[in-house]
């Protein structure tokens, strides 16, 4: 067995001179400093154009990608903008942090100013990009003109002639939308562009990425708009039902993500068409593919739509082993990260063992008081080869925020199975890390922030709030030599070095 280990950061996480982390130099930068770290991948999250609250789990498309991560200086070094004019606009003046309200602001009208001096209609390879693309690019570029049209609101609440795509409207609107649509188009054949160079260098270097996609597709989607057979909607394209989790110990009120569910029975009878193009798309952008909510394909939380909570809702059964086993007669083997967290049933162990694919192992999750049991699925003694280990996810707290949050008794626990009372707690994360890089799962990835041994504050993600998510972000000099030797030290002393 190859063992390898590898860092989950965000792209919008990455240093950058321009607001937010993109497909700019600090990428490549980041690449050689994970080569020389002695680390085999790179973990990211979704990469579609986010809408409100900026989550990359709730994105306007699922196939398109996201327009912050256009790097500006490659558009600047093309001659289609001037270093003056990115300078010179306003994406908030901390370098650890992404003002999404001045991005959308001060980078849509670069980016603009770029389409329009760039003659993209003369250029062949954005001509031979559109139409390989169309059979997803043609809706998302309408749907995101009409939606600028109708000042951002999302489609449900469009009029009803183009809410509905009645013949008459979807012609009158691409007409009129012309130029809004050609400069979707661009953005789309800017993103790809650059994001196939990155990968293409990562892979160059031996380094693989593992890409992120929700099970689900947002409500304010082209996806949900363009295929409304996909969804559990009625006959004003509105849904039925909504995704979420019930009622825990964590949640009174369970959780209510609002998605639309999907119509099994209908993808069963196409054969699983979309998922197999869905698919097959992550399967191109990205080496490794980790599917989110994993148990959804098992059974999915059905909440009526229009409840404010999930306390109402209802389990039903999922496609199961059914769908993957058509992705691998369709498409062959992939590799696939399957998220099997939360709370997880007999079936869902079975789906997971079935597919053959990876699970999670979560440390965070393996000291509590509530369950001391030596068969904790998440203690790294238990760790199964045919699996992924983690500190913690973007939706978890730090290593460090995490023991300072749990309680006295769990820090004990932590304590003791690590045998040391010794080590103060502001560096009790390098054990931490140190104890699941020497466990038996084959792949190890680490948040950059526990490497750096960084509080709460560096969060990625705190589920179920709004406005302060999504937001951290790496400076240069924090991706140090002494850091990049610490690492590839633990990468070699637990025989998880990529020499490739």
């Amino acid at each position: 067995m190859k063992r390898t280990a590898g860092i989950l950061l965000p792209i919008s996480s990455l240093p950058s001179a321009y607001g937010i982390g993109c497909f700019s130099k600090s990428a490549y930068d980041f690449l050689d400093w994970l080569k020389e770290a002695g680390q085999s991948y790179w973990q990211i999250l979704p990469l579609g154009p986010t809408s409100y609250g900026d989550s990359p789990y709730q994105s306007f498309s699922t196939f398109a990608g996201n327009p912050y991560f256009i790097s500006l200086e490659a558009l600047i070094e093309e001659g289609v903008l001037t270093k003056e004019e990115c300078e010179a606009a306003d994406f908030g003046s901390l370098d650890n942090d992404i003002a999404y309200k001045k991005l959308y602001d001060n980078r849509y009208p670069l980016l603009r100013k770029a389409y329009e001096r760039s003659h993209i209609a003369e250029n062949p390879d954005y001509l031979r990009f559109v139409e390989e693309n169309k059979w997803w690019l043609s809706d998302y570029a309408l749907f995101m003109a009409v939606k600028g049209r109708f000042d951002g609101l999302a489609w449900t609440q469009w009029a009803e002639d183009i809410r509905l795509r009645w013949g008459f409207a979807m012609d009158y609107y691409r007409r009129e939308l012309y130029f809004e649509i050609e400069f979707q188009q661009y953005l789309q054949f800017k993103f790809f562009e650059q994001w196939f160079a990155l990968k293409a260098y990562a892979n160059e270097k031996g380094i693989s990425i593992i890409g992120d996609i929700p099970i689900y597709v947002a409500l304010d989607s082209a996806d949900t708009w363009a295929r409304p057979e996909l969804f559990q909607l009625d006959e004003q394209n509105l849904p039925c039902a909504v995704a979420g989790c019930p009622p825990d110990g964590f949640a009174a009120d369970g959780q209510l993500w609002g998605n639309p569910l999907y119509r099994w029975d209908y993808h069963k009878s196409t054969g699983y068409d979309w998922w197999l193009s869905r698919l097959s798309y992550c399967f191109r952008l990205y080496d490794v593919v980790r599917i989110d909510h994993f148990r959804g394909f098992d059974e999915y939380f059905s909440i009526p739509f229009g409840d404010e909570t999930a306390k109402n809702g209802h389990w039903e059964k999922g496609p199961g082993i059914d769908l993957f086993r058509c992705v691998e007669q369709r498409l062959g083997w992939h590799e696939v990260i399957a998220e099997d967290l939360g709370y997880v049933t007999d079936s869902v162990r079975q789906l997971v063992r079935e597919s053959g694919f990876p699970g999670m192992k979560v440390l965070e999750f393996a000291f509590d008081s509530r369950d001391t049991g030596a068969a904790n699925d998440y203690l790294p003694h238990n760790y199964v080869e045919n699996s992924v280990a983690y500190t913690g996810t973007h939706d978890n707290e730090t290593l460090i925020g995490w023991f300072q949050s749990i309680t006295p008794q769990e820090r004990q626990m932590t304590r003791d199975y690590l045998c040391d009372q010794d080590t103060p707690d502001e560096m009790l994360h390098k054990s931490l890390i140190a104890l699941i890089m020497r466990s038996n799962s084959k792949t190890c990835i680490i948040p950059i922030q526990d490497y750096l041994g960084y509080d709460n504050t560096s969060r990625i993600n705190q589920p179920s709030t709004v406005g302060k998510n999504w937001r951290w972000r790496l400076t240069k000099e924090e991706l140090s030599e002494e850091l990049k030797e610490e690492i590839r030290a633990m990468a070699l002393r637990y025989g998880r070095m990529n020499w490739d």
